[in-house]
């Protein structure tokens, strides 16, 4: 309850700042140089009461009232500072006005029982100015400045108040005043500087949240869309590949079986090696041994096959354009997965009897075709299917625009009923080209395709 350890109205946490010159250190000087210069005024006027020529009895009382004084104003202290760093609960503020006016009742015994005790009042200045409101504390330090000089001149024995004995409360009552001023305007600066540092705290950690779900977020959008070109593809052909070979096998058919379970053995192979790649973040292992040109050539073969193994027919083929130039792993990825995307459409969904893979090289660009001369479909009706469905399909050429997106190309989609369908990608190359996965991150939902492009099947 001291002039520099009244807290905040709330029970906020301390201001943490202590490097030399800022407000709090200077607050905190102040508080110890009060508290220091009671305890030795205090002491000051004990001694010289204990040393006094002659014997009063009254002295021991004094040096019991002394004593007192010293607990009361140390309980006062100590509750008022425990509640400022947050270790004490009840707020001892509302006994402060109780606190302020016992102390002064027994400093004011005390200086009339020993004029020693009279510089005592600087302290106490400081408390008035601080805990009462403005008018009521100058009051009651003008009170009290009266008091000294009363006491002071009785101890004087002289007929008129000593000029000193006047002029010395009366510096003293306008210094404590000023001070007691600046004080309070390095409380306020104090608790304005405690109040921003918890503004910037509370800030900070929205911001780490915000980032935090916004990478929890980008994390999910990449899992889905590894999870979709991979794994869901791979069992979906697992899927159609058997029962083809059920069918061969109740027709007796076993050759077709043999063939069709073989594939089925690549197939889950191929995706178990997906699967443990995945878990280790490394790229497709379509990519781990060979070159894209490469790749892409053996997924046209693959597809085939599997058509073959559920009794289709569809020629696949692979067309290269121009030079290969050594590219980005990531954008050996994107298109590895567009073409792997747009195979799986077109053998399970497009019923085409040929499609083609076009990889181009042009010098500032890099495109990948993917044409089939299936039955197509009608691209107002895919705004919808572009979300996804509801059993988790339906989410292909969504996950191949994030993709694309991501890379900084684009994606156009070219068809209509019975004309087949055409899949084109674009990826810029050069220099200053971002194929991180964060580059565009913030606007590839909104500058990806149109709402016209979407996804024959997902």
């Amino acid at each position: 309850m001291s002039a520099v350890d009244a807290p905040p109205v709330t029970n906020a946490p301390p201001i943490t700042s202590t490097s030399p010159g800022t407000s709090t250190a200077i607050l905190r000087f102040l508080r110890v140089t009060l508290h220091v210069g009671f305890a030795v005024l205090l002491a000051v006027g004990v001694s010289r009461l204990l040393l006094e020529a002659g014997e009063r009895p009254s002295r021991y009382v004094y040096f019991g009232l002394s004593v007192a004084l010293a607990l009361v104003y140390l309980v006062g202290t100590v509750a008022e500072k425990r509640f400022s760093a947050g270790r004490l609960q009840k707020n001892p503020r509302r006994w402060a006005v109780l606190w302020l006016g016992l102390i002064t009742v027994m400093w004011a015994v005390l200086m009339f029982g020993s004029v020693e005790f009279s510089w005592l009042v600087f302290p106490l200045f400081f408390l008035h100015l601080h805990l009462l409101p403005r008018w009521a504390g100058i009051g009651m330090v003008l009170v009290m400045t009266a008091g000294v000089i009363l006491a002071q001149w009785a101890s004087s024995g002289a007929d008129f108040p000593p000029l000193p004995v006047v002029l010395g409360p009366v510096f003293g009552m306008a210094f404590s005043i000023a001070t007691a001023k600046a004080y309070k305007l390095l409380y306020q600066e104090g608790e304005a500087q405690r109040h921003a540092a918890e503004e910037l705290r509370r800030t900070r950690a929205e911001l780490a949240s915000t980032q935090h779900e916004a990478g929890v977020l980008a994390e999910r959008a990449r899992l889905a869309r590894e999870i979709h070109d991979t794994l869901a593809q791979g069992f979906s052909s697992i899927i159609l590949v058997s029962r083809a070979a059920r069918r061969s096998l109740d027709s007796g058919d076993l050759e077709s079986a043999g063939e069709s379970l073989t594939m089925v053995e690549a197939t889950a192979a191929e995706n178990l090696a997906e699967a443990r790649n995945f878990v280790r973040g490394l790229s497709s292992p379509a990519l781990a041994q060979t070159s894209l040109v490469e790749a892409l050539s053996r997924l046209c073969s693959k597809t085939e096959r599997e058509a073959a193994a559920r009794g289709g027919q569809l020629a696949c083929s692979f067309r290269l354009d121009g030079e290969p130039v050594e590219i980005p792993q990531p954008y050996k990825v994107t298109l590895f997965r567009a073409a792997t995307t747009s195979l799986a459409n077109v053998w399970l969904h497009a019923h085409a009897t040929s499609a083609v893979v076009s990889l181009a090289f042009l010098g500032s660009e890099v495109t990948l075709d993917v044409y089939d001369d299936g039955r197509g479909f009608d691209p107002d009706i895919l705004p919808g299917a572009v979300a996804g469905r509801s059993d988790g399909s339906g989410f292909g050429l969504r996950s191949l625009r994030e993709r694309v997106v991501v890379q900084g190309g684009t994606l156009a989609l070219e068809t209509a009923p019975g004309e087949g369908t055409v899949v084109a990608i674009r990826l810029p190359l050069g220099a200053g080209v971002d194929t991180g996965f964060n580059a565009g991150l913030g606007t590839e939902l909104g500058t990806g395709l149109s709402s016209r492009q979407g996804d024959s099947n997902g």
